[in-house]
């Protein structure tokens, strides 16, 4: 985690601002409610700051094995200090890990993708650590950018962050991770956009014309239609 990205995210988290604050309330509903969909026994969070994602889960009630690793000493430093025992949080790569062959039943990366300069390159590393399911998170554009322009916030980048250099709509950030994972839904928690994804392990060529689509390989998750 970068410094300006560490930085923006823990304003975000600890923002006094009322209807910012009702805005990450709902943003970790969401979550809670795509774990909960999921049902793991595990989780892993790339990219996880200080934890507060995690300690939303646990508030929550969230029963699974949580684990959470970020690059930023510091970011982990406070997340051990929000978190305590309920999770294992610790500086590390995904990509590291990754070669490890440690898996978890579900892989989460939320609010990172914005920030990588190969955003596509970490799927493939996302999917290798996802026995079951992935959930991704990114800024819903353009009207992430309008809200920070509501709010006078960086006006002069027409309200983008600096640190973001992906944007995505919705439907395209559906497209982005449908190029390698397995899309099962897509929802949007205002100003942000989720999918949950399923691991693609092996690939397959299109269903014959009066084949039924098809169902989840795992009977918890259910395919969105749009």
């Amino acid at each position: 985690m970068s410094a300006g990205r560490a930085h923006g995210n823990r304003q975000k988290h600890e923002s006094t601002n009322p209807i910012q604050r009702r805005l990450i309330g709902e943003f970790h509903r969401h979550v809670v409610r795509a774990v909960e969909q999921v049902n793991p026994s595990s989780i892993l969070e790339v990219g996880c700051g200080e934890g507060f994602v995690l300690s939303a889960l646990v508030d929550a009630g969230v029963t699974a094995d949580l684990t959470g690793i970020d690059l930023s000493e510091s970011a982990i430093a406070d997340a051990r200090e929000r978190v305590g025992g309920r999770a294992d949080v610790r500086v590390g790569d995904a990509r590291d890990l990754a070669e490890s062959d440690t898996t978890y039943d579900l892989v989460m990366m939320l609010e990172v993708l914005e920030h990588l300069d190969d955003p596509a390159s970490m799927l493939p590393v996302l999917e290798h650590l996802s026995d079951r399911a992935v959930l991704l998170s990114v800024p819903h554009e353009p009207w992430f950018r309008g809200l920070n322009l509501l709010r006078l916030k960086n006006v002069r980048r027409w309200g983008n962050d600096p640190e973001h250099v992906n944007h995505w709509g919705r439907a395209s950030f559906r497209r982005f991770v449908d190029g390698r994972l397995d899309v099962v839904d897509v929802t949007t928690s205002f100003p942000w956009t989720l999918v949950l994804a399923e691991p693609r392990r092996a690939a397959s060529g299109p269903p014959p014309p009066d084949a039924p689509a098809p169902e989840s390989a795992d009977p918890r998750l259910r395919p969105h239609h749009d």
